[in-house]
């Protein structure tokens, strides 16, 4: 791997990448894995090769990053851009913009300015025209909405609610009619209030997912009603990353058609399996399909 040489000229597109294409000058927002470390794109280790000016919101994660995947930092140095970071670290990397260098963000997990910092600096490299380039990769929200069981046609991402009892049910409210599914960030400390919150607030049966640690080693996805989730969770201690999800305020499905669905696939499948399909298919509670399930096996 050649060694790193930081672009001098105002006119060049800098840092030439092996392949033979060159990495253009401008601010790139780089994804990085949510938590397994291969889940990082072939084109997201080639930006942070190649870039000029490296700048993380966590400094420590990236290094850690890029030595799993052998990219040396080939004298370059790792700046900082966090939630406290000020006018004066918005101004360093404007600075090398300016210079014409290629300047690669990464967050320290997820999507760089998705319910995290970033977005000032952002709105200032576009307001001084500089180019801002996605590297499109992991999203902590997307790979939730694909495993939940809920529907994906349509979604609201609300990111993170008030901390506050008072402020989170005001906010919850404002939300209790928003189309599709809805998504929410939670802090484990505060995840069994606000599903207790949302359970009084939106509904204790609407269909809900809580994901936890997703693509880690103690990776959890659960899938009940708001109701139950709250009820199971209320006195257990979590860790890690929380993703929350909760179904519309929708018709309910037709319990005709549910109960022919279920009939179907107990033909195929275990009465927990096929309750479980069914659940995610109809956004119901998977224990009342179990119930359900015995009612019509008995």
């Amino acid at each position: 791997m050649q060694k790193h040489v930081p672009s001098k000229s105002r006119n060049a597109v800098v840092s030439k990448a092996s392949d033979g294409e060159v990495l253009d000058a401008g601010l790139h927002l780089v994804s990085t894995p949510l938590g397994n470390a291969r889940d990082i794109t072939l084109r997201a280790l080639d930006v942070l090769r190649d870039a000029d000016l490296l700048v993380a919101e966590d400094t420590r994660s990236l290094r850690r990053l890029m030595s799993i995947h052998g990219i040396p930092l080939a004298g370059r140095r790792i700046k900082a851009y966090h939630d406290h970071s000020g006018d004066r670290d918005r101004k360093a990397v404007l600075e090398a913009l300016r210079q014409n260098a290629s300047v690669a963000y990464a967050s320290e997990a997820g999507t760089p300015l998705v319910a995290d910092p970033g977005h000032a600096l952002v709105r200032t490299a576009i307001g001084e025209g500089h180019r801002v380039l996605p590297v499109p990769g992991p999203s902590a929200f997307v790979a939730a909405l694909t495993v939940a069981g809920l529907p994906c046609d349509r979604f609201a991402f609300a990111g993170f609610p008030p901390s506050r009892r008072r402020a989170r049910r005001r906010f919850l409210e404002r939300l209790a009619d928003a189309p599709g599914t809805l998504i929410l960030y939670e802090s484990p400390r505060r995840t069994g209030a606000t599903l207790q919150d949302a359970a009084e607030v939106l509904g204790a049966d609407r269909p809900a997912a809580l994901c936890r640690e997703l693509t880690k080693k103690f990776e959890e996805i659960r899938r009940d009603t708001l109701g139950a989730l709250a009820e199971s969770l209320a006195d257990m201690p979590l860790k890690g990353e929380i993703v929350l999800l909760i179904g519309s305020r929708e018709t309910p499905p037709d319990p005709a058609e549910v109960e022919q669905a279920l009939r179907e696939a107990l033909k195929t499948r275990t009465l927990r399996d096929a309750a479980s399909d069914v659940a995610s298919r109809f956004g119901l509670s998977r224990r009342d399909l179990y119930q359900l399930g015995i009612k019509i096996g008995s």
